[in-house]
């Protein structure tokens, strides 16, 4: 799994950090997580942290989920849903963390000073949320991730099947939350047909995910 981030200096400059002095805090990724240029779902992909991968946590948004990390000789903006540390000497999801854990930083000029996931901006309205995902998968020691694979996910589609979603691109739809494996995608997102092949595609938050029709869980991120 690629985990290098290549993220523009104006992305990566452009947030101020709070007067408080904060230690610096290792945060581990719980599944294969998208880091964006922006904090929010419209921004574009930057990068990925594997599942299991760790990396620095240089703070967040004050009533966000969106932080910031630097990972693999660059930094981005990441859903915290999806990411543990230590905090004081218990694994925490990050969204769960204490008040006044973490830096406190503000969004890059642009992005209105939006709190939340939801991030008004650059291309399409966020039309709904992703239900869930592996959110705490890794508390106790980050028992639960299984790195090179999430609990859920489907085995790498065939060729024909990446050629086939990429060739046929529909419109994305934009759902506050992010992409991961294992997470629902409400009814009122329309799954794509592929032809002879079990799941579904669409489009969600810039990037083609693959889902079971029954359940509507995405099972592939196509990357």
């Amino acid at each position: 799994m690629r985990t290098k981030l290549f993220v523009s200096a104006a992305t990566g400059l452009l947030f101020a950090l709070s007067g408080a002095a904060f230690a610096q805090t290792v945060v581990t990724a719980t599944t294969d997580l998208n880091v964006r240029a922006g904090p929010g779902p419209q921004h574009p992909v930057v990068g990925v942290v594997g599942a299991g991968a760790s990396a620095m946590l240089n703070g967040c948004v004050e009533g966000s989920k969106w932080c910031v990390v630097s990972h693999g000789g660059g930094e981005g903006w990441v859903y915290s849903d999806y990411l543990v540390g230590d905090f004081g000497g218990q694994q925490v999801v990050l969204t769960e963390r204490p008040a006044d854990s973490v830096k406190v930083i503000t969004p890059p000029s642009g992005d209105g000073g939006a709190t939340g996931a939801v991030v008004g901006g650059t291309t399409g309205a966020v039309a709904g949320a992703i239900i869930g995902g592996p959110i705490g998968a890794a508390i106790g020691g980050v028992a639960g991730v299984a790195v090179g694979g999430t609990a859920g996910a489907a085995a790498e589609p065939p060729a024909e099947v990446r050629t086939y979603v990429t060739s046929n691109k529909v419109d994305p739809i934009y759902l506050e939350g992010e992409v991961v494996v294992g997470a629902g995608l409400p009814e009122t997102v329309e799954l794509r047909e592929i032809p002879d092949y079990e799941y579904r595609y669409v489009y969600v938050n810039g990037q083609p995910v693959l889902v079971e029709p029954a359940s509507r869980k995405i099972v592939y991120v196509l990357r």
